[in-house]
């Protein structure tokens, strides 16, 4: 069995920005076993019942600014 996945997590598994509004938009990526790749961007208006996790696991962040997006720890 050829087993594709990295022995490390990655450093970032895409990117995030604040817009103006607050409004958190994260561009992320996953690449599966078989080295097929996905992506998604998902919008967190500070309306969202997760947008202070998502913002937690971000880190402090103002309007414009764009910054890594952190792998989420597993759940077991």
């Amino acid at each position: 069995m050829n087993d594709r996945r990295p022995t490390t997590p990655p450093e970032s598994i895409g990117s995030a920005r604040m817009l103006e509004d607050g409004t958190l938009v994260l561009d992320l990526r996953a690449t599966d076993a078989a080295g097929r790749v996905g992506d998604a961007r998902l919008y967190y208006p500070k309306s969202h019942r997760q947008y202070r996790e998502v913002l937690e696991h971000l880190g402090p962040m103002k309007p414009g600014e764009t910054r890594p997006v952190p792998p989420w720890p597993e759940r077991r």
